[in-house]
């Protein structure tokens, strides 16, 4: 390289330096718009509304687990019609009276042969811990009211759950936020946990 070139790579090292320190401030405004740009449509997640609308394609597992789900619901909602309108007993585990312990465990030992303990503080400990958004059918729902310690039902589907309740007994009561939505604790995953 010669001299003519030297000068030549200077120059235009030096009109790049003047170019960038008279417009830095643009320059930075740009990359910073365009980061934030990013970050915005990177982390947007659809909403749940807008998922049932745009079909996606599913991997045949989701599918798999959806099958899965409904035939576990309709094996769930025959024996609640088995267990209807029976009434609530503390410490019942009978079609003459049970409590919502009682009941998950009757339920789980003739619908799917599994030994669950008998009182709410332990089944709580059972299985595995599941987040809400997760839920799916024959999870272990976990509720603390304000007339109850701790109070247990089982995750049918659509935010639905068959339990032991103290007023109606044996019934299926929905998961909205004025009243099981609003003491909802924790949930449990029995079922699942081998997957």
């Amino acid at each position: 390289m010669n001299t003519r070139d030297d000068f030549r790579g200077s120059t235009i090292m030096k009109r790049a330096l003047e170019f960038f320190q008279q417009y830095k401030s643009l320059i930075f405004f740009g990359l910073s718009l365009l980061a934030v740009s990013l970050l915005i449509v990177g982390c947007a997640a659809p909403s749940k509304s807008s998922r049932g609308h745009h079909p996606v394609p599913r991997h045949p597992h989701v599918a798999k687990a959806d099958a899965d789900d409904a035939e576990i619901e309709k094996r769930l909602r025959r024996e609640y019609r088995r267990w209807q309108g029976t009434r609530h007993r503390l410490g019942g585990s009978d079609s003459r009276g049970i409590d919502c312990s009682g009941f998950v465990r009757a339920v789980y030992k003739d619908v799917f042969g599994i030994a669950l303990a008998r009182t709410t503080g332990v089944q709580v400990r059972q299985g595995t811990a599941v987040p809400f958004e997760d839920l799916r059918a024959g999870d272990l729902v976990f509720f603390r009211p304000p007339s109850y310690p701790r109070h247990v039902g089982i995750y049918l589907g659509r935010y639905e759950f068959v339990h032991a309740s103290k007023n109606r007994g044996v019934t299926i009561s929905k998961m909205d936020r004025y009243y099981w939505g609003k003491y909802y604790w924790t949930a449990r995953r029995i079922l699942w946990t081998a997957e």
